[in-house]
């Protein structure tokens, strides 16, 4: 009877510096190459707001560069200002009257684009060029626009035998071209950012919806909509953000920058950049920014809870393709 021979321990895998360090290199180089923005975003970006949220609670000295501890004494003195309700008025009504504008437009445009139409790139180039013109040359060429006694479109209304509109005097009429201006610089991004989303939707969706029977209108809810939740919750999200931030359109919408005689355009930015440089009290400025910043927080959170409501998610299209697979298995 013989003895099997006993298992001999395998030899132990010594790995070489060359392979340790290429381990290395596959688990670390990948938070090395996203290591520059945050070191970045956190030096340029988080700092400053970190120390503006100090000083927001501070009667900042600007000569000394320091402040005393007042704790929300410069959250309550904003938040008692009739300007500063003014100021956020206006910036809601140039923000609806832009905002819901603009993405309706940039949807509508984005669909036409979508189809098979003639010179494709040239019209998706020329979406686009108005968003590369300088804001200042924007309201130059709106300021003619929107003149109160010379300018084009009273000149029109002045033809038609109809009275001129009072652009920088009425806060309405103020509020419309300011969001004209903004709806003039921002469509085409925006539109692109969606076509773009509408070109990644896959195709055999459209097919099935057409042997179905539904037409452009319905394939267009019940297809080309759903399938653009993520991006119309980034572009409402970024749209909103940029909407209570406007700054430039209403500080070049007159030679004085200050948002009217009357304050009929002011908006929030346009009263923190006032408190600020104006009067050179950064306390009250960075209270300010941080009530802003809140502001925008809760918007863009009652933005995403509509989004998601209103535009329902990919079970429909999934339907329609099931009902196609489900007429391909009866017709064998």
């Amino acid at each position: 009877m013989s003895t099997a021979a006993l298992p001999t321990d395998k030899p132990v895998r010594v790995l070489s510096f060359s392979q340790k360090l290429s381990r290395w290199d596959l688990k670390i180089s990948p938070y090395l190459y996203i290591s520059p923005f945050f070191i970045m975003f956190a030096v340029v970006g988080l700092f400053p707001i970190a120390y503006t949220a100090v000083i927001s609670f501070m009667d900042w000295d600007l000569v000394r560069n320091n402040g005393t501890f007042i704790g929300f004494d410069q959250y309550i003195w904003i938040l008692q200002q009739p300007h500063f309700w003014t100021a956020l008025r206006n910036t809601f009504s140039i923000f609806l009257l832009s905002t819901v504008p603009q993405l309706v437009l940039a949807i509508f445009i984005a669909a036409v684009l979508d189809r098979n139409i003639r010179a494709k790139t040239f019209w998706r180039m020329g979406v686009l060029l108005p968003f590369v013109v300088a804001p200042v040359a924007v309201g130059l060429i709106f300021n003619v626009v929107f003149a109160d006694n010379f300018g084009l479109i009273n000149g029109i209304l002045g033809d038609l035998g109809l009275p001129g509109i009072q652009w920088h005097k009425e806060p309405f009429w103020s509020h419309v071209a300011i969001a004209t201006m903004v709806n003039y610089r921002w469509t085409g991004y925006n539109t692109l950012i969606l076509l773009a989303a509408m070109q990644a939707v896959n195709r055999d969706y459209y097919e099935a919806a057409t042997v179905d029977g539904a037409g452009p209108i319905r394939q267009f809810f019940s297809i080309t909509l759903p399938s653009l939740r993520p991006t119309l919750i980034f572009v409402i999200i970024t749209a909103t953000i940029g909407g209570l931030q406007i700054f430039d359109e209403p500080r070049v919408f007159d030679q004085f920058g200050r948002g009217g005689a009357g304050q009929q355009w002011l908006t929030i930015t346009l009263y923190l950049y006032d408190i600020g440089w104006g009067q050179w009290n950064f306390g009250r400025a960075a209270a300010m920014a941080w009530i802003l910043f809140i502001i925008i927080v809760l918007i863009g959170l009652i933005n995403l809870l509509i989004t998601r409501s209103l535009v329902r998610d990919e079970g429909r299209r999934g339907a329609v393709v099931s009902r196609r697979q489900r007429r391909k298995e009866v017709a064998r």
